[in-house]
């Protein structure tokens, strides 16, 4: 029974990662329409800029500080999606407004390929280490329940926490602000929020910073555990099962769809993975994703669109 804690916590722990990741895809479709494969991009290049800021600001200011350092270089960071975002909306999606949904996605590859780039050339193609100061050890928890206790790493725990806190405040900021039921609107229909003065472009750039700080979080975290390096752009497509699951416009079901996913892939690895030979970590989410296809497209939370002829 410890055992199958262990798993299945570490198991809830990536979920929370994957909606993270998640989370990034389902602001921009509700907001847009649009399904953003830069996503992954975003995430690398954020995660870079954290990176080498980290480095660098230390020896511009002098000082030796890492909770210095890592709040500046954060703070730089964010601005700088900032700015990434409200380029994108400039030079891309102005010109865009109102076109076929193929046209959009192959400008958010372009973005993707752009992103990836600009990423390397400005800040090095090089691994990186992301230093945050979150512990590595590993604990033990309810010793006194099962013998020997159940081994939980700090770090998932703490990382775990951090996107808990980031989806809780998205979630409220689109239940009880004014920009999220705009937000909401324009995702419902970009026309009618239009007709009642809601200003798309300045939505799209709200939206996209929102994603950008998403990806900042998310890189952030991602890069502390594995090192900053191209790879971390498949770390999207880990996140493409969970929206599928959850449903493309639903915040919850990022986070119920990431849960999902990440318990499926611990229990699926440990159980089932020595029956079949082992790697069914790595398919399981698309297989269970291609099930929820075939008999519940729209996902778990999804809207189901209905049109009437």
């Amino acid at each position: 029974m410890a055992f199958f804690l262990e798993t299945l916590f570490g198991g809830l722990m990536a979920g929370m990662l994957y909606s993270l990741v998640a989370l990034g895809f389902v602001l921009i479709f509700k907001a847009s329409g649009v399904f953003n494969f830069a996503q992954g991009a975003m995430v690398l290049f954020a995660a870079l800029a954290m990176a080498r800021f980290s480095e660098w600001i230390p020896k511009w200011l002098g000082t030796d500080s890492l909770l210095v350092a890592n709040l500046l270089a954060f703070a730089v960071a964010a601005v700088l999606m900032f700015a990434v975002a409200w380029l994108i909306e400039r030079l891309v999606l102005r010109h865009l407004v109102n076109q076929e949904g193929a046209t959009l996605l192959m400008a958010t590859l372009g973005i993707t390929y752009f992103l990836d780039g600009a990423g390397q050339t400005i800040f090095g193609s090089d691994i990186y280490q992301i230093n945050i100061g979150m512990p590595k050890d590993p604990i033990f928890v309810l010793e006194n329940t099962f013998q020997g206790g159940i081994l939980i790493n700090k770090e998932d725990l703490i990382a775990a926490g951090i996107a808990a806190v980031l989806v809780l405040a998205l979630t409220l900021f689109f239940q009880k602000t004014s920009t999220g039921r705009a937000l909401r609107a324009v995702a419902d229909d970009h026309q009618a929020a239009q007709s009642i003065g809601i200003p798309l472009n300045r939505i799209w750039v709200i939206v996209w910073c929102v994603a950008g700080v998403v990806a900042l979080v998310a890189g952030m975290i991602w890069g502390s555990k594995l090192g900053v390096q191209f790879s971390l752009t498949t770390v999207a497509l880990r996140a493409l099962p969970v929206i599928i699951l959850g449903g493309l416009t639903s915040v919850p079901g990022a986070i119920i769809g990431g849960l999902i996913i990440g318990v499926g892939e611990k229990l699926s690895e440990v159980y089932i993975g020595p029956m079949v030979g082992g790697g069914i970590e790595i398919w399981f989410a698309y297989v269970l994703a291609l099930v929820f296809l075939l008999f519940r497209p729209q996902g778990l939370f999804g809207e189901k669109i209905i049109d009437r002829v």
